[in-house]
């Protein structure tokens, strides 16, 4: 959740930290600090953005080649300066930052209590250092040893960096359930939370494995795992360019992001969708096609925006292959005792592939012998490296917080594994298997198309900023567009949205109908068309105004609705892809109109990696 940043070598420690902490803010922004060493360890911390620290510091004296700062997502202690990262120990010569939640931390305080220590914060992170410390003293041994140590005792998510006054030119790095990964560059080093604060410096990084401790030492790297045992680092090459995580003109990354959908929908397909041949090649799950093709069923597992993915690639799998399919929340899932056989399959979808709570339920599918494969984003993260095979969604870096073309992207490859699927099943006729290559091939010019409509959804927002309620709907393939879309205005603008099937309206939501109450219909032309329109009638009969997505050219649904948005025809089983478009801008716009951070909505960040 947090953003970590580390660097040891001949810069100028407090500017990279700094620029790094930018980079990371999407992670964790209620607050913030940065530790450097030269001599004595400085603490500098605030609540607030990067900005305020930056402001806070300016005229410090912050002349150091090491150190390391954090940006917080608070679990533990309310958002403030006390309770910002970095945090010392009660001699003030080890300093941590945490990324993660101790589950044990009140067990550890009590023993440290009686031992004298005190607390200045209400962290779990400052018991973990003092733990440390104490482990330190206790053992007459060396940081790194009481280091390995603390993490035998400790239960719980974590990736910390750890500084000491009598190792000044050291950084040690542990992980478990938490991302944390270490740049490799020429005579300097760097560890975060994720490669974006790196890539500017260095394209050699390692990832670190749970359980696997980092120290890096008077400019070498060394890597063992919680037994001692030295290993080999894997460097990897990162695949990503700087501009990928640079604004490039628009005001806000989610902006950048619902523009860059054509781009990523192309992407996502490229080597992938022959068009020529008129057939789908998904690599990196071929050793399991055969498994696929033969399951019994299939359980999807994700969470947010990835789980509403999953709900479309349920209709599309269901259809086209007629494999059951069960759509499950990550969270819940590892918590009901589910029923899991050895060799069932498990999907896991994720966009940053360290999801706290996805990670739980693959641990646990894999416990009971399943076969677990992955739909994530980021190359190299724990989900990647956790689950037997996957597929990687290609769209690029996402920076924004509300999920956009990591959504789309998704579908695409579930689209695509549902054909791929239905073809080798014979549960699809090669006739409708061709024509759903071409729409496939002909999606990203249509989400083109479809932005072009921006300034009409713009003036939408203006007309609808100041509304209290929200109400979605949409049948078949459109519902579950309809929870995303109230998704994505309860998270940029705090606006209280609900998504419903249209069917289930009359079954209780119509009582909240006046004329006060904005209402979406993703009323697209498809096989429940008619049935929508009645929905449409039902709402109007009792003075909601309408916003409609329609196909374009329907001029039945445009005399019933007060506002109209027009989107290009494709397939029913395509059209989640299209129709979340306009969605996403009038969420977007509604919270530019109400004065909302877009980038870093209130209380969410962008990776959740704790429970």
């Amino acid at each position: 959740m947090c953003g970590i940043i580390g660097y040891v070598g001949h810069r100028e420690s407090s500017p990279t930290i700094l620029k790094g902490l930018q980079r990371l803010e999407y992670r964790g922004y209620d607050s913030t600090g940065i530790a450097l060493l030269d001599g004595n360890i400085q603490v500098y911390k605030k609540a607030g953005k990067v900005k305020d620290l930056a402001a806070y510091i300016a005229n410090k004296p912050l002349h150091s080649h090491i150190g390391m700062g954090h940006t917080r997502w608070a679990t533990h202690g309310i958002p403030n300066d006390i309770n910002a990262h970095p945090h010392l120990s009660n001699s003030g010569k080890l300093a941590i930052i945490h990324n993660g939640i101790i589950e044990n931390y009140n067990t550890l305080k009590q023993e440290l209590l009686k031992k004298g220590y005190v607390f200045t914060s209400d962290t779990d992170t400052e018991i973990l250092i003092n733990f440390i410390e104490d482990i330190q003293l206790y053992n007459d041994c060396s940081l790194e040893e009481a280091v390995r140590l603390a993490l035998h005792k400790v239960i719980g998510a974590y990736a910390i960096i750890i500084m000491s006054e009598e190792l000044p030119n050291t950084l040690i790095a542990a992980k478990k359930s938490s991302p944390l990964v270490i740049g490799i560059g020429k005579d300097e080093f760097f560890i975060a939370s994720d490669a974006t604060p790196i890539l500017e410096y260095t394209d050699q990084v390692v990832y670190l494995n749970d359980y696997e401790i980092a120290i890096i030492k008077d400019g070498q790297f060394f890597l063992s795992d919680s037994k001692n045992v030295p290993l080999t680092p894997y460097i990897q090459k990162l695949d990503m360019e700087l501009e990928a995580i640079e604004k490039g003109g628009f005001e806000h990354f989610m902006l950048k992001e619902i523009f860059e959908q054509p781009t990523s929908i192309a992407d996502c397909m490229r080597g992938r969708l022959d068009i020529a041949q008129k057939s789908i090649k998904l690599g990196g799950i071929e050793a399991y096609i055969n498994q696929l093709i033969c399951a019994p069923k299939i359980t999807i597992v994700a969470c947010g925006t990835s789980w509403l993915a999953g709900v479309v690639g349920e209709y599309v799998i269901e259809e086209f292959c007629r494999i059951p399919i069960k759509v499950e929340y990550a969270s819940e899932f590892r918590y009901r005792n589910p029923i899991i056989k050895p060799g069932d399959i498990i999907i896991a979808i994720s966009q940053s592939g360290e999801t706290a709570d996805t990670l739980a339920a693959i641990e646990l599918a894999q416990a009971k012998g399943a076969t677990v494969l992955s739909i994530c984003n980021v190359v190299g993260s724990s989900i990647a490296r956790t689950t037997q095979a996957g597929i990687y969604t290609h769209a690029g870096p996402e920076i924004g917080v509300a999920s956009t073309k990591a959504f789309t992207a998704q579908i695409t490859v579930l689209i695509l594994l549902a054909l791929s699927l239905a073809q080798q099943r014979k549960t699809i006729m090669q006739a409708s298997f061709e024509e759903l290559i071409d729409e496939l091939a002909n999606l990203p010019d249509k989400v083109k198309t479809m932005l072009q409509q921006e300034c009409k959804i713009k003036g939408l927002a203006n007309l609808f900023k100041d509304a209290t309620n929200f109400l979605y709907l949409g049948r078949g393939y459109n519902y579950p567009v309809a929870l995303e879309g109230a998704l994505k205005l309860k998270e940029l603008s705090y606006i209280h949205a609900e998504g419903y099937p249209a069917a289930e309206m009359k079954h209780g939501p119509i009582a909240l109908i006046d004329e006060n109450m904005p209402v979406v219909f993703i009323a697209t032309q498809d096989r429940t068309y008619e049935k929508i329109i009645s929905n449409i009638q039902e709402i109007k009969a009792r003075k909601g105004k309408i916003i409609a997505i329609v196909t374009q050219g329907d001029e039945r649904v445009k005399q019933l609705v007060d506002y109209v948005i027009e989107v290009p025809a494709t397939h029913e089983a395509l059209m989640p892809i299209i129709s979340v478009i306009p969605l996403q801008l009038l969420a977007y716009y509604i919270a530019v109109e109400k004065g909302c951070n877009v980038d870093q909505p209130r209380n969410l960040a962008k990776s959740v990696t704790v429970e």
